[in-house]
């Protein structure tokens, strides 16, 4: 049911001197994901800009050594590697949130729902790696394989918003679904692979971090602090032990609480709301505050904070600190022969293209699972080929695949080469196939139904013999 009642100003006194505010549609384009693939561009944009400019300014500057220090403790990084460690924890930290409430909540719970973009997904990754080793299977040059099989969430949902009502709601759901069963596979294959010099006792330790929260999530606390507090000490943890931290961030994300809270938190909000009203006091407002806040799960309110400053602040400052790449003719020339540029590009594309299509389309044509009955196999295959932006993080694991800085520019023009080519295609099949090609799924329980048996006879022909009867009566 609407509320009738007006919609009051937003809580607490207005301020004596007026403030520039984003109007309300501005606001809302930022909190979608369309808006954040916008500023994502924005950065990516001015860093290829700063990185070719004269003077080598971009390179000396996200070069510039910073410490941390507690006691003897130090945590000595360059401006880039806190960005990509640090910040980058809380892009991973979201990425495992709503891979938790997918998974307790979501979509992710009903089996024939998730099997087939969890299927593309797979392909998504098994043949971009396998295409990367087919052009580039050894040297130092084959380290790059992880590179190409992840898909950038935020860019993918982003060029889908450009096309309207012609891209169906359910298709949006499929790339999200496969995004974030790409997510999974894409951090277990840094984690595995691409961490060295591992320290088995501070690996202990963190291990030993883990279990504690889930001890917390096992007694039902469900305040934010504990988890945050002991994420922080992981952090710490597993950057000691030689995996990469941003792992961190993720194992928090998936352990931090999603079930569904109880109703009753909500009577209970309306007893210590209407005790406020009678009396504010401090000690009633405080209790209010915590009954609001204990309404929703922690992984909503953690994500509620933390979604934008992960997709406004971290990602824009990631694509910043890592998309520069100078452009001129030799750089450019020499990636045109290079096996990891070419490697890497036609991974993205091809890679996806045919490894979602691929594994997506035997999902369905077994009958393992079903999409929802607007989405056609012409919008399947424009978006497996819209799988092939990868950037976020496909730059992220070129830095950690690559020591050689030739090799890790040819890597970055490969990324952003293949993922301009696989938007541009993918937009453009969306666009002529989206209507052309049959459903995916016939949207009716049990499918079409069954033809009729034995000779047929027009319905309209026995009506008119039988009034002929019932005029001869």
């Amino acid at each position: 049911m609407t509320s009738s009642l007006p919609i009051p100003a937003r809580p607490g006194p207005a301020p004596r001197i007026g403030l520039p505010y984003l109007s309300p549609a501005v606001k809302e384009f930022l909190s979608r994901e369309a808006g954040s693939a916008a500023v994502l561009v924005i950065a990516t944009v001015a860093a290829l800009v700063w990185a070719n400019l004269p003077g080598g300014t971009y390179e000396s500057f996200w070069h510039v050594e910073s410490s941390v220090r507690v006691g003897t403790w130090a945590l000595e990084l360059d401006l880039q590697h806190f960005v990509n460690d640090a910040a980058m924890s809380v892009f991973f930290l979201v990425v495992g949130l709503e891979i938790s409430r997918e998974v307790t909540v979501g979509e992710l719970r009903d089996r024939r729902t998730v099997i087939v973009p969890a299927l593309g997904a797979i392909g998504g990754l098994a043949f971009p790696a396998l295409i990367y080793f087919l052009i580039q299977p050894s040297g130092p040059a084959a380290a790059g394989w992880g590179i190409p099989i992840s898909t950038d969430t935020a860019f993918l949902v982003g060029v889908l918003a450009l096309f309207g009502p012609r891209c169906p709601d359910q298709l949006r759901l499929f790339l999200l679904t496969l995004a974030i069963v790409d997510d999974i596979g894409a951090i277990s294959v840094m984690a595995v692979f691409y961490s060295d010099h591992v320290s088995m006792r501070a690996l202990a330790m963190s291990a030993v971090l883990v279990v504690v929260l889930f001890g917390l999530r096992f007694a039902g606390v469900w305040q934010l602090a504990p988890y945050l507090l002991v994420g922080g000490v992981l952090w710490v943890s597993v950057y000691e032990s030689g995996v990469h931290p941003t792992l961190a961030g993720a194992l928090l994300g998936l352990i931090v609480p999603a079930a569904a809270v109880d109703p009753s938190q909500r009577q209970r909000l309306a007893y210590y709301g209407r005790a406020v009203i009678e009396a504010a006091t401090p000690a009633r407002v405080r209790l209010a505050n915590t009954a609001a806040r204990a309404t929703l799960s922690s992984n909503e309110r953690l994500q509620d904070a933390l979604h934008p400053v992960s997709a406004l602040v971290v990602l824009p400052l990631f694509g910043l600190a890592n998309a520069g790449v100078p452009l001129n003719w030799e750089t450019l020339e020499a990636a045109s022969t290079s096996g990891v540029t070419i490697g890497v590009a036609v991974a993205l594309v091809a890679g996806n293209a045919i490894g979602v299509s691929l594994f997506a389309g035997v999902a369905l044509r077994t009958g393992l699972g079903a999409l929802p009955g607007r989405v056609r196999y012409g919008h399947l295959i424009g978006g497996a080929v819209l799988c092939g932006i990868g950037f976020t993080i496909s730059l992220f694991i070129t830095d950690l695949a690559f020591e050689d800085e030739a090799l890790r520019q040819d890597a970055k023009i490969g990324v952003l080469a293949g993922s301009l080519l696989a938007a541009v295609i993918g937009s453009v099949l969306l666009r002529y196939l989206g209507e052309r090609l049959p459903l995916c799924t016939v949207d009716t329980e049990g499918g079409p139904p069954p033809l009729p048996t034995g000779p047929w006879i027009d319905p309209t022909v026995a009506r008119i013999a039988e009034a002929r009867e019932v005029r001869r009566e």
